[in-house]
């Protein structure tokens, strides 16, 4: 069936039947790590040549825009025509090393939001440390580059933590204290934020408006779903690209037959229901 999928992507793409039936959408795109030697058990990892092939069909096919442009959009109430953000998650060096270099290359804008209080740390996560590895974190310095760079740094808590279940002060301080590590390290507002893990039951509404209240401009999801000028920025969608689509033809076509009344919901395609059973963001 996916290899069925990849046939038909590469059709739609090919007679640009994206251009009608995404004319008045958006879509934001979530990585983790780009690393060689991605595996499909991991879900996390996507080798660097097929990050760059997904780069390029994103030039190709969409128009590529900070996360921020489409921020500005939704508090407009402006339609949107086929944009696309690139987002990571988490903070891992490789996305300096490897990521970093094909963005500039290609011209294409990113933000990453970064988990503040692990930069520059061994801290070793659990989905890690329950495969046996090691993923190094950006060190400051690393952060600070990419800023300088041009691209967007956004707040992903300080330790990762799972606002579905954490409360009070103590999200509070993974919210708000977020923001207040990033702008201290950067010197400049530090106005987006993706919730870890990413799925529906990550985040409780009090704590989403907690991050209203923090300062932040959005509050981003990452169980798919495309953007329209109806969206709420504190409800705001995106789409993990993992090793289960086979092509960025493939990833697109799922994300083209996504209704956008789905960014509500977990989405239902296979790649990201698997992604969301390993609870991983």
């Amino acid at each position: 069936m996916r290899s069925v999928k990849r046939f038909l992507g590469r059709s739609f793409f090919a007679a640009r039947l994206d251009a009608l039936l995404m004319r008045k959408t958006a879509v934001v795109v979530a990585f983790h790590r780009v690393q060689r030697g991605a595996d499909v058990s991991d879900g996390l990892t996507v080798d660097p040549r097929a990050f760059e092939s997904y780069c390029e069909f994103f030039r190709r096919y969409f128009h590529v825009v900070p996360l921020r442009a489409l921020i500005g959009k939704l508090e407009q109430g402006r339609t949107f025509r086929r944009e696309l953000a690139i987002t990571f998650d988490d903070g891992y060096r490789d996305n300096y090393e490897n990521a970093m270099p094909v963005l500039e290359r290609l011209g294409l804008p990113a933000t990453f939001f970064v988990v503040s209080r692990w930069i520059g740390t061994d801290v070793v996560p659990f989905w890690d440390r329950e495969l046996g590895v090691r993923h190094p974190w950006m060190t400051w310095d690393q952060v600070r580059t990419l800023k300088k760079k041009g691209f967007d740094i956004g707040a992903h808590t300080r330790t990762h933590a799972n606002l579905g279940t954490t409360s009070g002060a103590a999200a509070q301080d993974e919210i708000a204290g977020a923001r207040d590590d990033l702008e201290q390290a950067l010197g400049t507002p530090v106005e987006t934020f993706a919730y870890p893990f990413g799925g529906p039951d990550n985040m409780t509404d009090f704590n989403r408006q907690l991050v209203r209240a923090a300062g932040f401009r959005c509050c981003c999801s990452a169980y798919g779903g495309t953007i329209t000028w109806k969206t709420d920025p504190f409800l705001f969608p995106r789409v993990p690209v993992t090793t289960w689509h086979l092509s960025p033809e493939h990833f697109g076509l799922d994300v083209a037959f996504t209704r956008p009344e789905e960014s509500a919901r977990p989405a239902k395609t296979a790649g990201l229901a698997d992604l969301n059973a390993q609870t991983r963001s």
